[in-house]
């Protein structure tokens, strides 16, 4: 597994898991405001551009980046952060580990499977994975996920890393992924995040979540679509974390 890391002399770890289709570059600000304060490891997840390996399961990212925090981290850190896919490994890991980390931060996240956008995924990408390469198709494609400008160059590059085969495979991935009832027993302090302007699919999820685990904090943020709360909002996104790990 290959990581980004910042603020490296500090002891408290915070590990930042990037959305499907992105990189390690979707926390890269937040690591930047956070870096003077904590050791920030951001890893690439795989069938990523910058990854070392292709993407196979969740669980099996969730199994990487375990044996890395074991190997490296003393088996657990401070908080830990997921945007979507990221917080779709970030759940798994909590079923597998509860105490991995102390706080977690849960940022839009699907727990609910859709068997009809599951089989659409092969036959839509296998159509349109061509134009993955046009520059024109591809700003298209960033507008509607509303991130900002700036970040415009970081995605296309990236995006056209992505294997084929990789990109259904996390798409898949991430629309067939459900809680496990281990999740449960975690111990960690846990807050969800989803944006109101989000879909129904994730909003509900968002819900799902907090009823399996019922000490969980939601937070709702207005006029936030998906994932714009860490990838737009690096300075909101970094004061969250602080007020999450110092109880504000």
């Amino acid at each position: 597994m290959n990581i980004v890391e910042f603020g490296t002399e500090h002891k408290e770890t915070i590990v930042l898991l990037h959305g499907g289709g992105l990189s390690w570059w979707n926390y890269r600000e937040t690591a930047e405001l956070l870096q003077n304060e904590y050791h920030i490891v951001l890893p690439i997840l795989d069938g990523h551009a910058g990854s070392d390996r292709p993407f196979t399961t969740i669980e099996e990212n969730a199994s990487e980046i375990l044996s890395f925090v074991d190997a490296h981290l003393n088996g657990s850190v401070l908080l830990m952060g997921g945007l979507s896919l990221g917080g779709q490994i970030l759940l798994e890991l909590l079923s597998r580990r509860g105490d991995i980390c102390a706080y977690a931060l849960v940022e839009s996240a699907a727990v609910l499977p859709s068997k009809l956008t599951n089989a659409l995924i092969a036959p839509a990408f296998g159509s349109s994975y061509g134009l993955i390469g046009n520059r024109s198709f591809a700003k298209l494609q960033f507008r509607s996920l509303h991130m900002k400008p700036e970040l415009f160059e970081d995605y296309y590059r990236d995006t056209c890393r992505i294997k084929k085969q990789d990109m259904i495979a996390f798409m898949k991935a991430n629309t067939s992924y459900a809680l496990k009832d281990a999740f449960r027993e975690a111990s960690a302090e846990i807050h969800v995040y989803v944006g109101e302007k989000e879909t129904g699919e994730i909003l509900r999820s968002a819900q799902a979540i907090c009823r399996m685990y019922p000490s969980c904090t939601l937070h709702r943020m207005q006029n936030m679509r998906h994932g714009e709360f860490s990838i737009n909002h690096a300075d909101r996104y970094a004061d969250a974390v602080r007020q999450i790990v110092h109880g504000g």
